[in-house]
């Protein structure tokens, strides 16, 4: 298949060939210019000057030596872009009191984090503009910087946004029960602590990249890009250049990984569909790594002081926790860096029965990256507040980590019902997981296993976590909010004249297998093969209107799409099949590319059936009109999400002496629904498993007091690689969905989501027979021998 983000760099037969000048010495605008006698290429190259400081005015930037350098086509600043861009705003109104300043695509007159685009250099190489950025002199005038969010909203701190008054961007308060007298009764015992998360990001195989390639002729452009939601940058680079939306194509062919980094509005890629605009030719940028990590959204940055109160038999008596999140200096467009916290408060104890509930978040603004969506949104802290709370107190009280879930988990046969944050439930079963993970995981043995080096002066860890995922989110999550981010899907079928079938679905392909789950649902809801399937995602211009890929959506909201098209193209070939062969509908059924009767004998070809149908009309009656074509459109429309459950459990070796950490087993039984392909779905598990190892472990972007990210290298910015990886066994219960007929949830998010906590809660049972332990993520060397009070 053809990478469109390398198409136009191929060279036309006279690209890099001397020929003759001709006396005009330059070729029409658009299609190429000579220099030295040859023929530039007609696709340019963009590269970005970056803020180097964290707060700042921009006194001056000069780019005299850098317009004048070899191969630069155009330069441009923040005030030369201004003009042809409306600034966008990151709220959403069902988030009430969210607030953000507009932005624009290249900063002005202030720069707000270091990394943020200053200027644009468009060049015939990406390495000439890379020389021309180096030759851009900005000058400075340092303003006191906003980093610590924990201090950002102090009286004293600096602020951001002068117009806000203070940096505080969202505040929510969950309030259910009474908590402050469940905590005062003298039955219960208390566990407090304080809970820190580090900031880290997506590290995509693939990094950002995008072509624009603006036609003058037809006012209209094509974007290129490696992101997740076509329709919704067709919505936004139409509004914000001032563009008819039918105007605006977007291509999101086969993407290196996204984990929702690649969901958001950049303003690099912004600019470089402004540059395809002016200069009326195609602009290319890819990100580089070290851009990647200045620029590419981060998450998870929380502090969370939390407090559970259990009885002497283990039951949740209240939960309680405050939680404050920095996102940088503005919310990102158009799903808001207030969803992370939003997420938290709303899942944070789902599995459990909890009657007093308190939960506070304050997001606030800072001087770094700015933060927004990543896999598992706002997840990973959720579970580990409650399910670390939770292991804390059966700990205090002397209960078994098990069995305390087992007093506390809701029932099976509950449904449905509301979280303690009054989330809507249903068909889940986190009693059954928890008995399915103690079984596949050996635990008594594994405890006496743990005992038994404990006497050696081995120290390993049993931890374990109970979680939800948030999966086939209806309208209420963005759209209620005056986001242009569909919450349906859309597929269509048709029946070409060989009797293959070609479909086209709105969701879109990352590397988690939606293209192979489309085709093996058509063709097994169709009747034919699954090599006479083609499928087209990713391109607004041929696909149906959708959401794409996001909140493991695909095979739930898009496959039900699949099924319902399929279902009614079928329906339509049988009734043609109907009229030739003098049967009922009923009484035929098509089975690997052919009608058949009911019973499996063969009567006719599909090829036969169509070719009838294109060729020799005819020969149908004059009211028959079959179109052999069917689009279907699917939206979750009785709940805000469908749920996703699981239970998973860690087991972690802590070498005292050194302070490492290593996973040595994890196990994660899920309730996904109906499981459609087992092997996609348990390597999506595993790889949401690595990431969440990741981040309990190893990964955090690092900045210096004065905003300044430390480590901006793959080098120096640790990702768990194979040699880190345990043996990840995966076990499925099915619970489908009543809210389609396909009965799928989702499964991509579910094992960042709980890895962290069962990681954490490992780490702390391996140490509790030292009276010590560790509640800051990532899990590093440095901190366990700081917790054992060794550094």
């Amino acid at each position: 298949m053809t990478n469109p983000l390398t198409l136009y760099d191929r060279p036309n037969s006279y690209i890099g060939h001397s020929v003759p000048r001709p006396d005009a010495r330059r070729l029409s605008e658009g299609r190429g210019r000579f220099v030295d006698d040859k023929v530039l290429p007609r696709m340019v190259h963009a590269a970005f000057v970056r803020s180097d400081m964290a707060h700042a005015r921009i006194t001056s930037i000069d780019i005299s030596d850098a317009k004048n350098s070899p191969g630069v086509i155009a330069v441009w600043t923040g005030a030369d872009l201004a003009p042809h861009v409306e600034p966008y705003v990151g709220v959403l109104s069902h988030l009430a009191g969210l607030r953000s300043a507009p932005q624009m695509p290249l900063a002005d007159d202030v720069a707000r984090w270091q990394g943020e685009p200053l200027a644009m250099i468009v060049a015939t190489s990406r390495a000439l503009a890379e020389d021309a950025v180096a030759l851009v002199t900005v000058e400075y005038e340092e303003l006191p910087a906003a980093c610590d969010m924990e201090t950002a909203l102090d009286p004293d701190a600096p602020v951001i946004h002068q117009e806000f008054g203070s940096n505080l961007a969202w505040e929510r308060t969950v309030d259910v029960g009474d908590t402050k007298a469940a905590f005062s009764r003298t039955d219960v015992t208390l566990v407090e602590r304080e809970l820190r998360f580090g900031r880290h990001t997506g590290v995509t195989l693939e990094a950002r990249a995008a072509i624009a390639d603006f036609d003058p002729s037809e006012d209209h452009l094509t974007f290129h890009y490696s992101g997740q939601a076509p329709h919704m940058m067709q919505f936004i680079f139409a509004k914000h250049l001032g563009l008819a939306e039918e105007n605006v194509r977007i291509i999101a062919e086969d993407v290196g990984g996204s984990f929702g980094i690649k969901i958001h509005t950049y303003g690099d890629e912004i600019a470089t569909a402004i540059a395809s605009r002016l200069l009326k030719r195609p602009v290319k940028f890819v990100a580089d790594r070290h851009e990647s990590f200045l620029t590419d959204i981060h998450a998870r940055d929380h502090v969370v002081h939390g407090k559970m109160a259990v009885t002497q038999d283990g039951q949740i008596a209240a939960l309680a926790f405050d939680d404050v999140t920095g996102i940088g200096p503005f919310s990102m467009y158009p799903r808001t860096s207030a969803i992370e916290a939003n997420q938290v408060l709303n899942l944070t104890g789902a599995p459990y029965d909890i009657e007093n509930y308190h939960a506070r978040a304050r997001v606030v603004f800072q001087n770094k990256n700015m933060m927004c969506q990543y896999r598992a949104v706002g997840h990973p802290i959720a579970m580990a507040i409650c399910d670390g709370l939770l292991e804390d107190a059966a700990a205090a009280i002397g209960l078994d980590p098990v069995e305390i879930r087992r007093r506390n988990l809701m029932r099976d046969d509950s449904y449905p019902r509301a979280s303690a944050s009054g989330m809507k439930l249903d068909d889940l079963s986190h009693q059954k997981a928890l008995e399915r993970l103690v079984d596949m995981m050996r635990y008594e043995a594994l405890r006496e296993d743990q005992a038994r080096l404990r006497n050696e002066g081995v120290f390993r860890g049993i931890g374990f976590c109970s979680m939800v995922e948030v999966t086939n989110p209806s309208p209420m999550f963005y759209g209620i909010g005056g986001a242009p981010i569909a919450s349906q899907d859309g597929a269509t079928i048709r029946l070409d004249a060989g009797g293959g079938i070609q479909v086209s679905s709105s969701v879109t392909e990352q590397g988690q297998g939606t293209n192979t789950i489309l085709a093996q649902i058509a063709a097994d809801i169709f009747g034919v093969d699954l090599d006479r399937v083609r499928i087209k995602t990713g391109d607004t211009e041929v696909t149906p209107y959708g959401g794409g890929t996001w909140a493991s959506r695909g095979a739930g909201i898009g496959g039900e799409a699949m099924l319902q098209a399929a279902v009614a193209l079928k329906e339509q070939v049988l009734d043609v099949a109907a009229v030739i062969l003098q049967a009922k509908p009923d009484d035929l059924d098509i089975k690997a590319g052919k009608i058949t009767d009911t019973d499996g004998t063969e009567r006719m070809d599909l090829s036969d059936l169509a070719r009838t149908v294109y060729y020799r009309g005819n020969e149908l009656p004059s009211d028959l009109k079959p179109e052999l074509i069917a689009t279907r459109h699917y939206r979750v429309t009785d709940f805000p999400f469908v749920f996703t459950n699981g239970a998973m459990a860690a087991h972690v070796e802590v070498d005292t002496d050194t302070g490492i950490i290593r996973v040595l087993d994890f196990w994660a039984v899920e309730d996904c629904g109906r499981v459609l392909n087992p092997l996609l779905v348990d390597e999506q598990i595993r790889g949401g498993v690595v990431q969440g190892i990741g981040g309990a472990l190893y990964e955090e972007c690092l900045y210096s007091e004065d905003g300044q990210m430390l480590n901006t290298t793959m080098a120096d910015y640790l990702v768990p690689m194979s040699a880190e990886m345990p043996d990840i066994h995966v076990a499925h219960i099915e619970t489908p969905t009543k809210t389609s007929v396909l009965g799928a949830k989702g499964a991509g998010e579910a094992g960042t989501g709980g890895a962290p906590g069962a990681i954490l809660n490992a780490v702390n049972d391996a140490l509790r027979p030292l009276n010590s332990s560790l509640w800051q993520m990532p899990m590093t060397p440095e901190r366990v021998l700081k917790a054992l009070g060794k550094v």
